[in-house]
């Protein structure tokens, strides 16, 4: 599918994973629309690859209404990326035996409620614009990818909320993909290992945390790159025969309990 000429909208774009994929859409001709609630850094990236900042709350429906109703203004949207997440690490249970020491019942919501619920209510109004737009010469009218995390597959210990909501993502692929098929959009999964993201920190003990890390990788022994990511994002969505499918893009790992 070319993306010349159309819009595309990533979420978590103004730093990270997401940030990489607004770059590589830019760079293959679409109009990103950066949405996101760093505006500062919202505003710097849209700049930057000629795209438009929204501030985008996916919690907020409202406020996925007002970016996908902005991005079909500036063209037809044929992509969606859904990058915005966030993290949560805690035990199911507590040492003491009370139950008020288990886990943080409305932090497991909030985790469900951005990465999951997010996700799919940014894939259902997207992909409703997307239908609105005129089929390429392929019958296509759109691409969705979605993040995930090797999470989905391998969690941690402490990783129930995050895992489940990156596993809700898996599971939502190939149904999502099932339901959009007669409108010629296709969806896929992507579930990234070990990113090098600003959520490692920056500076020596950063730099030697994340070497340290990176000897876990079966090969090469490193973090990956946001761009590495980002090039398997733009294959998913420019790729017409990719559909229905999720991919690890993870050096070869697989993560230890702890």
């Amino acid at each position: 599918m070319d993306l010349s000429g159309a819009t595309a909208i990533v979420t978590g774009a103004a730093s990270g994973i997401g940030a990489g994929c607004a770059r590589a859409l830019a760079a293959k001709g679409a109009t990103v629309i950066v949405a996101d609630l760093q505006k500062d850094k919202g505003e710097a990236l849209a700049e930057e690859i000629k795209g438009l900042y929204v501030e985008v709350d996916v919690t907020r429906t409202e406020q996925i209404t007002e970016a996908v109703n902005r991005a079909a203004e500036v063209a037809p949207l044929r992509a969606l990326v859904n990058s915005a997440g966030i993290g949560w690490a805690q035990r199911t249970i507590g040492r003491d035996g009370q139950i008020e020491s288990a886990h943080d019942l409305d932090a497991y919501k909030r985790v469900i409620a951005i990465n999951l619920i997010g996700t799919f209510d940014m894939a259902r109004q997207a992909a409703t614009m997307m239908s609105r737009c005129e089929p390429d010469e392929n019958g296509q009218r759109g691409a969705i990818v979605n993040i995930a995390s090797v999470a989905a597959f391998d969690g941690q210990i402490g990783q129930a909320a995050y895992s489940s909501s990156k596993g809700g993502i898996v599971g939502l692929t190939l149904p999502l993909a099932r339901d959009l098929a007669a409108a010629g959009i296709r969806v896929n999964t992507v579930a990234p290992g070990l990113i090098d993201t600003p959520i490692y920190g920056q500076g020596p003990e950063s730099d030697a945390f994340k070497a340290k890390l990176g000897e876990s990788v079966l090969f090469p022994h490193r973090l990956g790159a946001p761009e590495e990511l980002a090039s398997m994002v733009v294959e998913c969505l420019t790729n017409d025969y990719m559909n229905g499918e999720t991919i690890r893009v993870d050096g070869g790992i697989r993560m230890p309990p702890k």
